[in-house]
């Protein structure tokens, strides 16, 4: 059996270590346990293996039983435990050995979440594979913060790009310019690092220095900072307060609107 199932705990087999492997890609939401979905849910408590992202609500992981295999698969800024190809290998390996297996990320596993490698990886394996959509922390985090990224007579469109690439930088496949003169609202993921790179090249490419800027650390947790200020000055901002990954910037007049949403 390949390809991708509607259920794959509903096919897995039979119990842990019989044939019927599986793997679900979870997302997990945008940090919160309890933001995770009914589905999620339910197969994380089916799974005989977890593969946990840095940003998973890892607190789920408590609930788990003692016989759960849990490989810490987080990234940060300073490395990684673990490559990508090691947790392609590592998912279609454990499943080809009838486990269950949950891949749990933060947000949703396809928003620069890596999740399509890993589904075509299950699929050229002959796997199982199923994927769960998370509520990504590009939409989740500004709404916990009190901002709509989008608003009747405000904006009607969103672009969300990554900040893990200076905007400067050969290797950026974002086209800065189009987003830097569009009308709608910036959400930039994993961009604390280059913020003021990114900041300096939509002024430069156009987007207005004034415009609302915020920059949400840890939204929906207990620790929870939002900065807010104007693009052209949001870096020093930021920086001042200490803002750190992991982060969402949100750009745009709907910030005005967290005065009296928030």
């Amino acid at each position: 059996m390949d390809g991708f199932q509607t259920d794959p705990a509903r096919n897995a087999g039979g119990p842990a270590g019989t044939p019927g492997g599986w793997v679900a890609l979870v997302g997990g939401g945008p940090g919160p346990a309890d933001l995770i979905t009914v589905r999620g849910l339910k197969l994380l408590r089916r799974a005989d293996v977890v593969v946990v992202d840095r940003l998973a609500p890892r607190a789920l992981l408590d609930e788990l039983g003692s016989g759960v295999e849990i490989v810490d698969a987080g990234k940060d800024v300073h490395g990684h435990n673990i490559t990508q190809d090691q947790i392609n290998r590592l998912i279609v390996d454990r499943a080809g050995r009838g486990l269950g297996v949950v891949r749990l990320k933060g947000g949703d596993p396809f928003v620069f979440g890596r999740g399509g490698e890993e589904a075509l990886a299950c699929l050229d394996a002959g796997v199982p594979c199923e994927v769960v959509p998370g509520v990504t922390s590009a939409v989740a985090v500004p709404a916990l913060a009190g901002i709509p990224v989008t608003h009747r007579g405000i904006t009607q469109d969103v672009t969300i790009v990554s900040g893990h690439v200076d905007p400067s930088h050969p290797g950026s496949t974002v086209d800065w310019d189009a987003v830097a003169t569009g009308a709608g609202t910036i959400v930039v993921l994993m961009g604390v690092g280059a913020l003021a790179q990114i900041a300096a090249e939509l002024v430069k490419r156009g987007r207005a220095g004034s415009t609302p800027t915020a920059v949400i650390h840890g939204g929906g947790t207990a620790d929870q900072r939002v900065v807010t200020g104007a693009l052209a000055d949001i870096a020093t901002l930021a920086a001042d307060a200490c803002i750190t990954p992991p982060s969402v910037i949100v750009i745009g007049d709907v910030v005005a609107l967290r005065e009296m949403l928030a």
